[in-house]
């Protein structure tokens, strides 16, 4: 039996629609056609009901489909298997990551992770911090690493770090922060977190200030250099922007910026999910 078989019996049945198989699959109709045919035969059972064009699944069809889909998934894991072990991986370690960890403090504690348990493969997940906790919680990801509680009930969190929130603006003028809302836009919703509560001190002190929202750190770290605006971001994600000279951290006055937090997020406490957090907890205090 042809795993190519199996893959176009199960488009194949999502679809219900040879036509819609192949261009999922970028094969061309016949070979579809020819695919399920060779299946068929192999099974000594009928798998769709052909009317004209229209195509159902049979009682068969529906029967083994299940299996169809099982057969896949272990061909699919036994090849990541294989390919795992022939790098010298022996265990694995998936972790999902909000894009502000995973642009600033992630990098360098990976690096380290990896040269002190080479065994581990760890596989990275970019996800928006809202989505991580459910991801954890269906058990699609061993690790979370968040700026903002999850809403999961059935997981377990924990703050392991946490960073003030400074205002930055570009690196040309010497800025404090009455000239700095004065003069540029506040770059805001940047970060999950702080935002609204943040956003409503500024404009109680600051009331004409202006503002452009801008979802992504990067993207802001860009915009400010560029002297589109300023922005208070947490300092490990602009650490680096602001010892070569390309962002300016601006003094707060009357503005008392919020902390940063940092929160792990586990559901099963594997040997690779327990190495990597007392790592965590060791090294991103130095951040």
């Amino acid at each position: 039996m042809d795993i190519k078989w199996i893959k176009t019996f199960i488009v194949a049945a999502q679809y219900e629609n040879f036509r819609q198989a192949s261009e999922e699959l970028f094969v061309t109709q016949p070979a579809i056609t020819k695919h399920i045919k060779r299946l068929e035969e192999q099974l000594n059972s009928q798998l769709f009901e052909r009317v004209g064009k229209h195509v159902t699944l049979t009682a068969a069809g529906h029967r083994f489909l299940p299996y169809a889909r099982e057969i896949l998934a272990q061909y699919e894991q036994g090849l990541d298997e294989f390919e795992a072990w022939k790098q010298g991986y022996k265990r694995k370690l998936s972790i999902a990551t909000a894009p502000q960890i995973a642009s600033s403090v992630l990098p360098s504690l990976l690096r380290s992770f990896m040269n002190q348990y080479p065994d581990i493969e760890v596989l990275i997940d970019v996800l928006k911090s809202y989505e991580i906790g459910e991801e954890i919680s269906a058990g699609r990801a061993d690790i979370g690493l968040t700026r903002v509680k999850p809403i999961q009930m059935n997981i377990y969190c924990q703050m392991v770090h946490e960073e003030p929130v400074i205002l930055v603006g570009p690196n040309d003028v010497n800025l404090d922060e009455k000239t700095g809302l004065h003069t540029y836009r506040l770059i805001t919703h940047n970060h999950p977190d702080y935002w609204d509560d943040l956003l409503h001190d500024v404009k109680r002190v600051y009331p004409n200030v202006r503002t452009m929202a801008v979802n992504q750190v990067e993207i802001t770290k860009k915009f400010i250099e560029q002297g589109l605006g300023i922005s208070y971001l947490p300092r490990s994600m602009v650490k680096e922007e602001i010892s070569m000279g390309k962002l300016l951290e601006v003094k707060s006055n009357q503005i008392s910026p919020p902390a940063s937090a940092t929160y792990i997020l586990t559901k099963v406490e594997t040997d690779e999910v327990r190495a990597f957090s007392q790592f965590l907890r060791e090294e991103i205090v130095d951040f």
